[in-house]
């Protein structure tokens, strides 16, 4: 019999000092299973140390795209949904302790989250607060004296929630501070999702979404699941749909980590170490082919954020031309965040694989689009230099410097002559959404 997964948590740390399979990882880490659910991983013990900059250069503009902070589910039916399917059991009679014991925090979860569908939680503005620190003070420079900064969000609560406890912390760091701050529609089309070449690419999305859901549906196996909550095997199988109610459960147990109410309770319990990982590889395969490079979708669905990258351009491209310092702050959805990252080539972000059994040994969504997710793009000149033949960018991806496509003998810093060209002559690709 398989051990359950919080029986063998204990050998996890002795993982840490090395290189870490997927496997080993959600071992050491289970709420890494979570995908987009996972909370920002970085409390101060853990920061990514970052390259000091080249002699004489100096940073005095980011570009940034950040993703909210952790938040409530966005439909109150996740929580909903597996509390139903267990009390039919409840009501005959057929739970076991250990569905007993689920049933109960269920209902713990979907009381508190009445009327709470989509919302930032205590542990998304924290994160953005704690992003706002760490910014401020790894690039001072960028965020000294009377600077202007431009903060935008898209008009999703959440997000303009993460956009103002950002920019109040930056306030807090420097009283100084220019802070403008908008959300509105103008700014959609490339700000968020639902408005422009996004909507081209909803049939594409459609089509990946049944694709993904076969692949799903066809390899969750929830026979050992159910027997641990469910003592009537008659009644498991004809009264309760247990690949639904084990993929509803490991929803909630991922997205519990996103509230400090709930720090006292945890439902990995519930799952076996080959149970956690086969749910989480199958949601990676769905945000791979969904929203990523997947070659499943042309590795068309990048191209959904064009807008968003020419906008960044067109950003940098402005503040190189001003002596004045800054930043602009934009806040949105790791529906975004991810597309973008593929644009831009970070690290192994653009990935191509056909053989998505084995995607995740080289492809990890928690990775690259936990909650309150980010691309910062640093700009660097030598103080006073408005050539804009001289300037340097680094480009993290949640505050870890990124490799770029592109040749560099000072990593992690790059020639801004030599990618931005790269970068618009790819935003000008054709793509045909109706194939």
């Amino acid at each position: 019999m398989k051990k359950l997964f919080i029986t063998i948590i204990g050998f996890a740390c002795a993982l840490s000092a090395m290189a870490l399979s997927p496997q080993a990882e959600l071992l050491q880490k289970p709420e890494r299973s979570a995908s987009n659910h996972y909370n920002y991983p970085y409390p101060a013990e853990a920061l990514p140390v970052l390259t000091e900059s080249p002699a004489g250069y100096e940073p005095f503009y980011i570009a940034h795209y950040g993703r909210h902070g952790s938040r409530w589910s966005t439909h109150h039916s996740s929580y909903t949904r597996p509390v139903e399917r267990l009390e039919r059991a409840e009501r005959a009679g057929v739970l076991t302790e250990a569905g007993r014991n689920l049933l109960g925090n269920l209902r713990r979860v979907r009381d508190a989250a009445v009327n709470r569908t989509g919302d930032l939680s205590d542990v998304g503005a924290e994160q953005h607060r704690g992003i706002a620190e760490r910014m401020f003070h790894n690039f001072p420079t960028v965020f000294g004296g009377e600077v202007n900064i431009d903060a935008k969000s898209t008009i999703v609560i959440r997000c303009i929630l993460s956009m103002l406890n950002e920019v109040a912390a930056l306030q807090g760091l420097n009283p100084k501070l220019h802070i403008t701050t908008d959300a509105s529609i103008h700014d959609m089309p490339y700000m968020g999702w639902g408005y422009g070449e996004d909507t081209c690419a909803n049939p594409l999305r459609a089509k990946m979404k049944v694709m993904s859901d076969s692949i799903k549906w066809s390899r969750i196996d929830a026979r050992a699941f159910i027997k641990r909550l469910i003592s009537d095997d008659i009644f498991a199988t004809d009264s309760i749909n247990a690949k639904a109610l084990m993929s509803e459960v490991f929803t909630v147990a991922g997205s519990i980590q996103d509230h400090h109410e709930f720090d006292d309770m945890s439902l990995f319990h519930h799952f076996t170490t080959d149970e956690l990982f086969e749910l989480w590889r199958l949601q990676n395969i769905y945000w791979y082919v969904n929203w990523g490079p997947a070659p499943a979708n042309g590795s068309r669905l990048p191209f959904i954020e064009r807008a968003l990258l020419t906008e960044m351009i067109s950003s940098i491209d402005d503040a190189i031309t001003r002596p004045e310092n800054g930043a602009s702050l934009r806040f949105g959805h790791e529906t975004c965040v991810l597309p973008l990252a593929c644009l831009l080539e970070l690290d192994n972000v653009n990935y191509h694989t056909t053989d998505l059994d084995n995607l995740h040994l080289q492809w990890q969504n928690y990775n690259i689009f936990p909650m309150a997710c980010n691309v910062q793009i640093v700009v660097y000149r030598k103080p006073g230099d408005l050539n804009p033949d001289d300037v340097l960018v680094k480009v993290l991806l949640n505050e870890h410097e990124a490799r770029l496509p592109f040749a560099t003998d000072t990593f992690p810093y790059y020639k801004w002559t030599d990618i931005r060209p790269y970068y618009v002559e790819k935003l000008k690709t054709h793509i045909n959404w109706a194939d």
